[in-house]
Formats: C-alpha cells, structure tokens, sequence
C-alpha cells in the first residue's frame, strides 16, 4: 500500500481527504499526518471552533484559505489549496471532484451522522474515527453507501481497529478467535466534567470525551464495534475487566473454557504493556500445536497475540488508502447486530432528571450488553442538539436505563436509529431459519 501511495505522490494526484472534527486532538494529529504520509492531502478542515481547524491547517503544512462559501471552497481545493470552514456544506457541495475521502473525527453523534450520510450519498468514502456514530449507526451507514457506490470504513487507528487486523489475521492462520480485548489502564465509572477537568486540561482533551475515556464508556463502545463486526459477544453486561499486572495473566485471570460459544470480547485494567490490545486464539490441531510450541507461543490449546500500542491518528492513512484504492472497509458490522452499549445510571437519579448528554456525561455511562438484552437505551442516543431527554422514574445508581425510563425528544437521531433498526428486522426475518 505504502508504494502505491508513493506512485499516487510521484504522479501529483494524491488522495484528497477532508478532515471533520479538524480542531479536536485526534483532527490535528491526523492534518499533521496527511502532511507526512505520501499520496494523501488534506483538502479541507472543519471544525466549529475556526480558530483550532486553522491550526489544524497550520500543521498540515501549506497555504491555506478561509471560506463558508460553496463556490470559493471548490475553486480553492480544485487548485490544490486546502479550505477551512466550521460548516462542512461548501467542502460537499463540490463532492468527487473536489474530495476522495472525509474522516469524520469529531466527538459529536447526530451532527456527525448527518454529514456522513450527506458525503455517502454524494459518492464521497468516509473513515469513521468517531467511534459513537460506527457504534450506534453502522449498519445504516453501510447500507447507505452500498446504495451510493461508495466505502465507509472503521478507522484502523483506534483499539478497534487494531484488534480487528488481530483477528483477521489469526483466522487466516486457522486459530478459533476466543477473546478479543483491550487493555484499560483507569477506570472509575463514577468520573464527571468536574472531577476529570485537570487531567483534561493536562491531556489536551475536550473535557466530554475525558470523562468518557475514564468513566469506560469510550472502552465499551469500541468493543461493541468488535462484536458486531464478528458475533464475539461480552460474558456478561459492561464485561468482565479483572485487573492485571500483565497481559500475559489472561490465562489466570479467565476462565476461556467457559466463555460464550462464539467467543467473547472484554478487558483487562492496570495491566501492561498500556495501550495495547490482545486476543486469545486456540488451536486443537496436533501438530499445529507442535509447530507453535517450536515457535515459542507455548503448548495451546490458547495462544495469546498482543500489540503493545494503537497509534490513532498515525494508522488512520491505512483505512484512508484502503477504501481509496482497494474499494473495500478494513471491516464492517455483520446484518445481524449482537450487541449494543446501553445507558447505565452513574448516581441515584431522581425522576424528572434531565439528562445534560450520553457521551461523557456526569449522570450516565455506557455498558455493553448483548442483544438481545434487557431492552437498555443505547447511551449515544441521548445527545441532543435542542430538547434533552429526561428520566421517568427513580433510578439507582448501576441502574441500566430502559425505554420506559426515560424521555426522548424525537430528534433525527432517533429516526435514523429506528430506520436502521427496521432495515435490521428485514434482514433478520429474510434470512434462513
């Protein structure tokens, strides 16, 4: 891939990628890499604070323009010169003939899945590193571009991603996937905004997605993207997640002859090396077994493969050049979901409680849990561009919210969620048995 992105640079026709989200952490390390990787440019930055997209431009490396107008954005990346705008309409107005691929990398939900439908049905390949839109509509979002012609993809940069490279590679070898896992260094699932601000402010992190990343909702919502893109499934509501001082403790710490048939996803807390990613395979055949004994992964029959480190923005121009010139996802959910990552009460909530957001909220978090489960409220649905939603009854803390326990304003949100799930119900009830 790497020396056809160097033939793509040689021949002056690189890959042209707007960027979304251009002014959050993972947006300007991504406009700093499409500056360094051959073959790909960065045409356009958007983000609603202006003044951090222009950094983002900055750090892309060459003369750039500020524009919210359609025809001054198309004649500007039509020259080469990269466009900033907070309004992602003028960078898709001008479609294929201005933009190859947009990564959407912003931390919000229902904005962020109005925009990737709008560049799917303008035949413009999307790269999801917002891992909530993948989560909550990737099924729809797959099926929109199958109609369109065009490619959306999960990003390869994220633990996900990483882990999804894992296992392909360990079914090709002809191991039995039994775990896939991360690896979580912290978590206190009762963080806030207010508790989590100071090592927001040291990280260089929107204060929302801190509190995700702590309180276990960002680790949920990455494995559910697994699950649904290979029918492993947790072991039981928000996994298991015992501490460990090693990675290489998975055998001590599971027990994986008892996990759910089709394997499972999960975590293990504290343990090194941090930021890594792991899988447990297994191998029941002789000498098979033989040759991986030679080969110093021990005597089976599970085998754990482990990566040290996810490098986020740096891996992201492999799921760029992969739609762009393979024509294909690195990976996509399966038609029939088996999990998803349900609201869960972060204190007691009084009836009445107005719920400020989903994401890295201070009154709920995100657990996985299996389909079908307990009828629990997907946690990405409860962001909101106008009305909030609002709690129906008293809830306990540890509490996973149902339908019946909350009040959602109707939003597009919502009616993209109900399509996706009625274009589900069809492609369950048409397949045999």
């Amino acid at each position: 891939m790497y020396a056809d992105l160097v033939a793509l640079e040689r021949a002056g026709s690189p890959i042209r990628v707007a960027v979304i989200g251009a002014g959050g952490s993972m947006g300007q390390g991504l406009a700093l890499q499409l500056g360094m990787t051959p073959g790909l440019r960065m045409v356009a930055a958007i983000d609603v604070d202006l003044p951090r997209a222009e950094r983002a431009a900055e750090l892309h490396g060459v003369p750039w323009i500020r524009t919210s107008s359609d025809a001054a954005a198309r004649a500007a990346m039509s020259s080469g010169t990269p466009v900033v705008t907070s309004d992602a309409t003028a960078v898709l107005a001008a479609g294929r003939d201005c933009v190859d691929v947009l990564v959407e990398a912003s931390s919000s939900v229902a904005a962020a899945a109005r925009v990737v439908e709008a560049a799917l049905l303008q035949g413009i390949d999307v790269v999801l590193m917002n891992g909530e839109v993948d989560c909550l509509l990737g099924p729809l979002l797959h099926e929109v571009a199958r109609e369109s012609g065009a490619i959306v993809t999960s990003d390869a940069g994220d633990q996900h991603g990483v882990l999804m490279r894992m296992i392909e590679e360990a079914r090709l070898w002809g191991l039995e996937i039994v775990m896939a896992g991360n690896i979580k260094g912290f978590l206190d699932r009762g963080a806030t905004s207010r508790s989590i601000a100071e090592e927001a402010r040291k990280r260089r992190l929107n204060p929302v997605m801190c509190v995700a990343y702590t309180d276990g909702t960002k680790l949920n919502v990455e494995m559910a993207i697994v699950a649904n893109a290979t029918g492993l499934v947790p072991a039981r509501r928000g996994m298991l997640g015992p501490a460990a001082g090693h990675v290489k403790e998975v055998f001590e710490k599971f027990d994986l002859a008892s996990l759910p048939a089709p394997g499972a996803v999960d975590y293990v807390l504290g343990a090194e090396p941090g930021g890594g990613v792991f899988v447990v395979a297994r191998c029941d055949v002789p000498l098979q077994r033989d040759y991986l004994s030679y080969y110093k992964m021990g005597d089976g029959p599970f085998y754990l493969l482990y990566r040290p480190y996810h490098l986020c923005h740096l891996e992201t121009p492999s799921a760029i050049a992969n739609i762009a010139l393979n024509r294909k996802p690195l990976f996509a959910p399966l038609d029939r979901l088996v999990a998803d990552v349900v609201a869960v009460a972060k204190a007691d909530l009084p009836c009445g409680t107005t719920l400020q957001r989903g994401i890295g909220s201070d009154e709920v978090y995100g657990e996985i849990e299996a389909r079908p489960g307990a009828g629990g409220v997907p946690i990405c649905l409860f962001e909101s561009e106008r009305e909030l939603a609002v709690t129906t009854r008293d809830l306990e803390k540890g509490e996973p919210l149902s339908w019946s326990d909350v009040e959602l304003p109707d939003s597009d949100l919502l009616a993209a969620y109900r399509r996706q799930e009625a274009m589900l119900a069809v492609a369950v009830s048409a397949t045999p048995g």
